[in-house]
């Protein structure tokens, strides 16, 4: 009695520990001795002891920090960049098989990658074209990490840090663009406006009565800023009249 006792109690013990549950998430990778043999899951599975192994695999998305890298631009400038990576794994075989610690070397490929990227581009474009250089990064990430199982769905640059003299020489960069711009725009309306001053010379010239009437309401503004004495010009055109009498016979 006792050794079937023993016996039962060994067997309910391989039972128990013949059996797996996994999530609606998880993968569970065969390995049926040393060879792979299939994927399972999720639900119950059975492994058998000492014959089989199983490897669970997460399929969840995985957010990963991307330590802060120094990186030199193309322009000579130092900053610090960090990022963040968006991945899941779409094939657990290839996960597990092909690459020994598959979130070590994504996080290795990731900031290689975030400098050779950033490397090769202008302290301005890291700055302003930040859309385009995640789209750069996530495409070349997916494509190295395809032979892994792994699909990148994207990359984030989180922060670029830049040193304190190189903000107040970004700064004074910025003024000296915005002064250049309000100089460009007055010459702009200095231009408009001496073009139409020209149009409307030209416009009276041609006009003797309207520059007769545009010469009286003249006086007569000048004449209501209540000011004691007034000086003001008589044009030759409005005396060519009395002129031209005077030298009739």
């Amino acid at each position: 009695m006792f050794a079937i006792l023993i016996a039962a109690i060994i067997l309910l013990a391989l039972i128990v520990a013949s059996v797996r549950i996994l999530a609606e998430y998880e993968r569970g990778v065969i390995f049926l001795l040393g060879r792979f043999w299939k994927v399972k899951g999720p639900g119950l599975i059975i492994v058998i002891p000492f014959i089989q192994k199983m490897v669970r695999v997460d399929l969840r998305v995985i957010v990963m920090d991307v330590p802060t890298q120094d990186v030199i631009s193309r322009d000579n400038v130092s900053v610090k960049v960090n990022a963040v990576v968006y991945f899941r794994i779409v094939d657990p075989e290839r996960a597990i098989i092909q690459v020994a610690n598959v979130f070590e070397a994504t996080s290795q490929l990731a900031q290689t990658t975030l400098r050779s990227v950033l490397g090769q581009h202008e302290l301005d474009e890291m700055l302003s074209e930040r859309d385009k250089l995640n789209g750069d990064i996530q495409a070349i990430l997916d494509q190295h990490t395809d032979a892994w199982g792994i699909k990148v769905s994207n990359v984030e640059i989180k922060h670029v840090d830049l040193d304190e003299s190189m903000i107040r020489a970004i700064a004074a960069q910025a003024e000296a663009e915005r002064a250049r711009r309000a100089k460009v725009i007055h010459a702009e309306g200095e231009a408009q406006a001496a073009s139409q001053l020209a149009e409307a010379a030209a416009t009276l010239s041609e006009q003797g009565q309207a520059l007769q009437l545009r010469y009286l309401q003249t006086l007569t503004e000048v004449s209501s800023e209540g000011s004691n004495t007034i000086v003001f010009p008589l044009p030759i055109d409005l005396l060519k009249p009395l002129m031209n009498m005077s030298d009739k016979p």
